[in-house]
């Protein structure tokens, strides 16, 4: 079987940028990697083009999903030719279910008091609502233990997600069909990590790694996360 591709889906309030570190690894090793952007729209939207990514691509994929990616993967990973997923600080949905859902049944994280609402025009209809995270309280709950210069950066150059994205429910969840491995953030203030190890438990993974490490554990564990990927790409080119 060939190499499978590595597909890399960044989250809410983040761009491709947020897995540069891990993008870096994964090319060293010597990887096919995509890093495509999410346009955090809507899940079915977002998950229709990382799909689409998918689905170009001749040749098997490993779809990784960071945060809101882990939703896009859950639906997105239906692709016939995606044959393995890995949830990194991710939610991880049941068909049906919505991230206000899942989030809604344990405590809230400290993302919650920190979110900022801003109303974006749509043509033709009633003004959507973007939501993203307030600027000064994006390092210590998004990026806790980043390089400060970096986190500022990151803060400033968000990519909100749409508030009716947090009510879309998933219309697959392709971790029923496809394996999975999973990476809890053990220090995680944007996702409580109950919710990480609950969708993971939930979907059978055939393993699961708990790092000390913030939310976007990309920046901090790089090659700690690249080795969980690597692990996908090698257990499903021999299987």
């Amino acid at each position: 079987m060939p190499t499978p591709t590595i597909i890399l889906v960044h989250g809410a309030f983040a761009d491709s940028a947020s897995w540069a570190p891990v993008t870096r690894e994964l090319l060293d090793r010597g990887h096919t990697v995509l890093v495509p952007p999410v346009y955090n729209r809507s899940l079915a939207e977002d998950a229709a083009s990382v799909r689409a990514v998918a689905e170009h691509v001749d040749g098997p994929v490993v779809l990784a999903g960071h945060s809101y990616g882990g939703a896009v993967i859950t639906v997105a990973g239906a692709a016939e030719n995606v044959v393995g997923l890995v949830f990194v600080s991710g939610y991880v949905l049941e068909v049906g279910e919505s991230l206000g859902q899942l989030q809604g049944g344990f405590p809230d994280s400290d993302l919650a008091a920190n979110l900022v609402y801003t109303p974006y025009p749509i043509a033709g209809a009633e003004d959507g609502t973007d939501v993203s995270v307030k600027v000064d309280a994006f390092p210590p709950v998004f990026a806790d233990g980043v390089d400060p210069k970096t986190a500022e950066v990151l803060a400033v150059s968000q990519r909100p997600l749409t508030g009716a994205a947090f009510g879309d429910p998933a219309s697959t969840a392709a971790w029923k069909a496809t394996p999975g491995w999973g990476i809890v953030s053990t220090n995680d203030h944007t996702i409580n990590p109950d919710v990480e190890r609950f969708g993971y438990e939930r979907a059978g993974l055939r393993d699961v790694v708990e790092l000390p490490a913030p939310h976007l554990v990309m920046h901090t564990h790089p090659a700690e996360v690249a080795r969980v990927i690597e692990t996908a790409v090698r257990e499903t080119t021999t299987d």
